[in-house]
């Protein structure tokens, strides 16, 4: 071999050893974009979503930057944020609610989506299966839609206040997951020989004259269903029930914490702590149709024994021991 010959190969082979390191390096270097769109206002869900990527290894700022939009409650705002967010060229978009995953499937086919804070992704029509989601979403459910999970909730309010026989329902018409809920709560109600009522209201300003309309009804319970909107206006929710005195069961730890009297439901922080894992694995290279959605394990009931006393209740000592929490 000829010196110029010799000085060819090993110039070939130190680019050959060289390109895996600088392939690692880069890769090393890259900072990876996930825009975050939430239909409430910012609040313990991206905090849980940060922590889970946290977990993973992911560091805001050196290996990952997060952008945020937030409709506070507002449905009809998340189009417009999740174009916003898609036009600053994230790798992948993770939604919450429904209406966030619908409204990002109608805006891309191509950008890998992650949901969270769904209660049942096939009855409005976002997936066709659980098991093998296909297209370019897939994520975690905060509930099980479609198995009678809501009328658990007629009968725990039934339960908790044994002479209830009239129920008023909260729901926000534009909600595309009311449908199978409400069924499921018309189906328990009459099977406990309870009337109900459902109510709607999707904006903050018509929220006082909804009590005043389930005042007027003779509704001597309450229940309000799963929604960004319910969420976002928790507090109030709880302070309007209190002052018609309505023992009321809502649908995340969030709302008893805050001074209702229970809830029932999966942690919808943890839904988006867990969707953090599906964000990384798409990261890494998986498809989202290839990866199935994950629904909840487990269910907690929280029970607030303050605002039971503050309404005049004993809450049975049979639903107390069945419950994760108790608070004093």
């Amino acid at each position: 071999m000829t010196a110029l010959r010799r000085m060819r190969f090993l110039i070939a082979a130190a680019a050959l050893l060289a390109s895996p390191l600088a392939a690692d390096a880069q890769e090393m270097a890259r900072v990876w974009r996930v825009g975050f769109v939430s239909p409430s206002a910012p609040s313990p869900t991206i905090q849980s979503f940060r922590q889970g990527l946290e977990a993973l290894g992911y560091v805001e700022g050196k290996n990952v930057v997060v952008e945020t939009r937030f409709a506070d409650g507002h449905a009809e705002r998340l189009p417009g944020l999740i174009a916003e967010i898609i036009g600053s060229k994230v790798d992948v978009l993770v939604v919450g609610s429904a209406a966030g995953a619908l409204a990002a499937k109608r805006a891309t086919a191509t950008l890998p989506v992650v949901f969270a804070g769904i209660i049942d992704p096939v009855a409005p029509g976002i997936l066709t299966s659980l098991a093998r989601p296909g297209g370019n979403l897939t994520g975690t459910t905060f509930g099980i839609g479609g198995s009678g999970f809501a009328g658990k909730w007629v009968e725990l309010l039934k339960e908790a206040v044994p002479n209830v026989s009239h129920v008023a329902v909260l729901q926000n018409p534009a909600s595309p997951t009311n449908g199978p809920l409400v069924r499921e709560l018309q189906v328990a109600a009459r099977t406990l020989n309870v009337k109900l009522d459902v109510f709607d209201v999707g904006d903050p300003a018509k929220l006082d004259g909804a009590f005043a309309a389930i005042r007027r009804s003779g509704a001597r319970g309450l229940i309000v269903t799963n929604d960004p909107f319910f969420h976002a206006n928790r507090d109030r929710l709880v302070r309007l029930a209190a002052t018609a005195r309505l023992p009321a069961l809502y649908f995340t730890n969030d709302f008893a914490e805050a001074g209702g009297l229970m809830s029932c439901g999966s942690s919808l922080a943890d839904t988006y702590r867990r969707a953090a894992t599906y964000v990384d694995r798409i990261l890494k290279g998986a498809k989202p149709g290839d990866l199935p959605v994950e629904q909840p394990t487990k269910f907690e009931l929280v029970i607030n024994v303050r605002t039971a006393k503050a309404l005049g209740l004993k809450i049975p000592d049979s639903l107390l021991i069945r419950a994760d929490r108790v608070i004093e």
